[in-house]
C-alpha cells in the first residue's frame, strides 16, 4: 500500500489557510466594534467576534452591578441587525432600561422559562437556528459544556451569543472564575456620575473589566452610557486626556529599554 503524500506548505501562514479551508462552516464572521478606538484596539479584529460567545457579569452581588452589566449587554445587542431573543428565569426585563440602551423593545423577544436548565436549551436552540441578531441567557451557573455547546451553535450559524451572568447565591457568583467557552468575559461596576450644575441624575458610568479575551490581552475601560443611543463613550477623565497615549508610548519604550 502506497502512503498518501503530505501536503508541504511553504510557511505557517499558508498552514493556517489550509486548517481554514478544512474547518469548513467555522469561517470567521466578522466583529461587532464598540466605535471606542481604546477598547476596539484591545480585541482581536477591532471588536466582539460574532458567531461566538462573550460572557458578561455584575462585579458584586447586588442590583445595582447587576443593572448595570444587563445594560451593558442590550448595548451589545442593539448594535447587531435582527431579532434579539432575551431568555430569564424571571419576568424582570424593564423594557424603558433597554430602550435608554438603545435597543428597542420591539426588537426583542423575551422567553421566561422554568429554569436556568431550559434557558440554555432555549439559547442553543435559537443559535441554531439562526436568523437572530443576538442571543441572550440570564444564567446564575454557566457550566465548560454549556458554555462550549452555546459556542458551537452561534459559531454554525454567525450568531452573537451572550451569557449575562446573574448572581442568586454566593456560591454562583464565585464559580464566575471557572473556565468557559466564552471568547471574552466582562465584568461590569457602576461609578459615580458627573456632579450637575443643577439638581438631577447624572450620565451612567461604568468601570469595564475585560477578564479575559481570546488572542488579547485582560484591560480596564471607564466609560459613560449614552441615553437612547447603542454605544458608549470614555468618561471624560479619559476622552480629555490626548495626552494619554503619548504617556502610554513612553512607558511602553521605557520598559524595552530596561
Amino acid at each position: 500500500m502506497v502512503p498518501m503524500a503530505k501536503p508541504a506548505f511553504e510557511n505557517l501562514e499558508a498552514l493556517r489557510r489550509h486548517v481554514q479551508l478544512l474547518e469548513g462552516s467555522r469561517r470567521v464572521a466578522g466583529v461587532l466594534p464598540f466605535g471606542i478606538e481604546r477598547i476596539d484596539a484591545r480585541l482581536p479584529g477591532g471588536g466582539l467576534t460574532l458567531g461566538a460567545l462573550h460572557e458578561v457579569a455584575g462585579r458584586d452581588q447586588g442590583v445595582i452591578d447587576g443593572a448595570a452589566a444587563a445594560l451593558f449587554v442590550a448595548g451589545i445587542a442593539a448594535r447587531t441587525e435582527g431579532q434579539v431573543l432575551w431568555c430569564l428565569t424571571q419576568a424582570d426585563l424593564f423594557a424603558p432600561g433597554l430602550a435608554q440602551a438603545g435597543l428597542d423593545p420591539q426588537r426583542v423577544l423575551c422567553v421566561e422559562a422554568g429554569d436556568e436548565k431550559s434557558v440554555l436549551l432555549c439559547c442553543e436552540e435559537a443559535l441554531r437556528h439562526g436568523g437572530l441578531g443576538a442571543v441572550v441567557a440570564e444564567v446564575s451557573r454557566l457550566s465548560l459544556t454549556a458554555s462550549r455547546r452555546l459556542q458551537l451553535a452561534a459559531e454554525n450559524t454567525r450568531t452573537l451569543a451572550l451569557a449575562l451572568r446573574r448572581w442568586g447565591q454566593v456560591k454562583a457568583a464565585a464559580e464566575f472564575g471557572l473556565p468557559t467557552a466564552a471568547v471574552t468575559r466582562w465584568r461590569i461596576a457602576s461609578a459615580r456620575s458627573h456632579a450637575l450644575p443643577v439638581a438631577g441624575i447624572g450620565t451612567a458610568r461604568w468601570r469595564l473589566e475585560l477578564l479575559r479575551c481570546k488572542g488579547g490581552d485582560a484591560a480596564e475601560f471607564d466609560v459613560e452610557a449614552r441615553d437612547g443611543q447603542a454605544g458608549l463613550a470614555l468618561s471624560a477623565p479619559l476622552a480629555d486626556r490626548p495626552a494619554a497615549a503619548t504617556v502610554a508610548a513612553r512607558q511602553d519604550g521605557f520598559r524595552a529599554a530596561s
